[in-house]
C-alpha cells in the first residue's frame, strides 16, 4: 500500500477560482427550469445528468485518474465511492422533491447548505466558525428564505417535498465535506470523472427498480436531458469542484445559495413565473451574504501565493 502523500499546503484562492465559482452558480441555477422543461419521471434526470457526463469527460477523466491513482490510499477509493453515492442521493431526493413541492420551496431547502457544513465543521472538522462566517450564513439563508416565502405551502405532500429536499441539501453537504480532501489530491477531471460514474450508476438502477424508463421519451425531452449534462453537470458542478480545492466548502455552498436567484430569474423569463414581491430584498441579501464570506476567505488566506 502507498505511503500516505504529504497533505499540499492550500493555495490562495485566485480571481479564475472566484469566477468558476460564479459560472458554476449560474450554469447549476439553470437545472430546476430544465427539468420541469424535460416533463420526465423524477430520477430520470439525475441519471442522464449525471451518466451522459461521464460519458463525455470519459476522454479526460478517464487518463487524469490513471495518471494519479498512485496517490490514493485504500480509504480514498471508498471516499471517492461515497462520494458518488452521495451525489447519487443528492440527486435522486431533490429531484424528487420538485414533483411534490413548488420550486421555490424544494431550492431554498436544498440550498440550506452552509448551515450544516458549518455545523459539521465546527463539530467534526474542528474548523471553527467565526462571527463573520456565521453572519454570512445567517443573511444568506435569511435571504434564501424571503425568496421563497411567498411560495411556501403547507400540506402532506408539501411536507414530503420538503423532506426530500431537505435530504437532499444534507446529502449535497457531506459530498462537499468529503470532497474537500479527496481534492487536494486528485485534479477535477480525475474526482469528478468517477463520481459522476458511480451515482449514474446508481440513479441507473433505482430507475430499473422503480420502472421510471430513460428511453422512449420525446424529442424535448431528450434536448432537455442533454441540456442539463451539458450546462448545470458539465459546466455547473465541475466548476463549483474546482473552486473546491482552495476554497472553503463553507464558502462554496454559500456561494450556491446564489441558485435561487437565478432559478427566479429564469423561471421569469422562461415559464412566465413571476418572483415573488420579496425577491429583490432576499436576492440582496444573499448577495450580501456571498460577498461577506468571500472577502473573509480573502482575508483568511492572504498569507497565501495565488494560483
Amino acid at each position: 500500500m502507498p505511503s500516505s502523500p504529504a497533505q499540499p499546503t492550500l493555495a490562495r484562492p485566485g480571481p479564475n477560482r472566484w469566477i468558476a465559482l460564479a459560472v458554476g452558480v449560474a450554469a447549476i441555477s439553470t437545472a430546476s427550469i430544465i427539468i420541469r422543461l424535460a416533463d420526465v419521471p423524477p430520477l430520470v434526470p439525475g441519471a442522464w445528468r449525471t451518466l451522459l457526463a461521464a460519458v463525455l469527460l470519459t476522454p479526460w477523466g478517464l487518463p487524469a485518474l490513471r495518471r494519479e491513482w498512485g496517490k490514493l490510499l485504500r480509504r480514498d477509493l471508498w471516499l471517492l465511492a461515497a462520494c458518488g453515492l452521495l451525489l447519487a442521493a443528492h440527486f435522486a431526493a431533490w429531484i424528487t422533491s420538485l414533483a411534490y413541492t413548488t420550486v421555490a420551496s424544494s431550492v431554498i431547502l436544498v440550498t440550506t447548505n452552509p448551515l450544516w457544513v458549518g455545523l459539521a465543521s465546527h463539530l467534526l472538522l474542528k474548523e471553527r466558525v467565526n462571527r463573520v462566517q456565521a453572519l454570512a450564513i445567517g443573511v444568506t439563508l435569511l435571504g434564501s428564505a424571503i425568496i421563497s416565502y411567498g411560495d411556501l405551502a403547507v400540506s402532506g405532500r408539501a411536507l414530503l417535498g420538503d423532506a426530500l429536499a431537505l435530504a437532499g441539501s444534507l446529502a449535497i453537504s457531506a459530498y462537499m465535506l468529503v470532497g474537500r480532501g479527496l481534492r487536494r489530491k486528485l485534479s477535477t477531471l480525475a474526482f469528478v470523472w468517477p463520481c459522476y460514474g458511480v451515482a449514474g450508476m446508481v440513479l441507473l438502477l433505482l430507475c430499473l427498480l422503480s420502472g421510471q424508463s430513460l428511453v422512449g421519451l420525446s424529442g424535448r425531452s431528450y434536448l432537455m436531458l442533454t441540456l442539463l449534462a451539458l450546462v448545470p453537470q458539465i459546466v455547473g458542478h465541475t466548476a463549483v469542484n474546482w473552486a473546491l480545492a482552495v476554497v472553503s466548502p463553507i464558502v462554496v455552498t454559500l456561494a450556491i445559495l446564489g441558485e435561487p436567484i437565478g432559478s427566479s430569474l429564469l423561471a421569469w423569463l422562461i415559464l412566465h413565473e413571476a418572483p415573488p414581491s420579496t425577491a429583490l430584498l432576499g436576492g440582496v441579501l444573499i448577495l450580501a451574504g456571498i460577498y461577506v464570506a468571500s472577502q473573509q476567505e480573502v482575508r483568511r488566506t492572504a498569507g497565501r501565493q495565488p494560483t
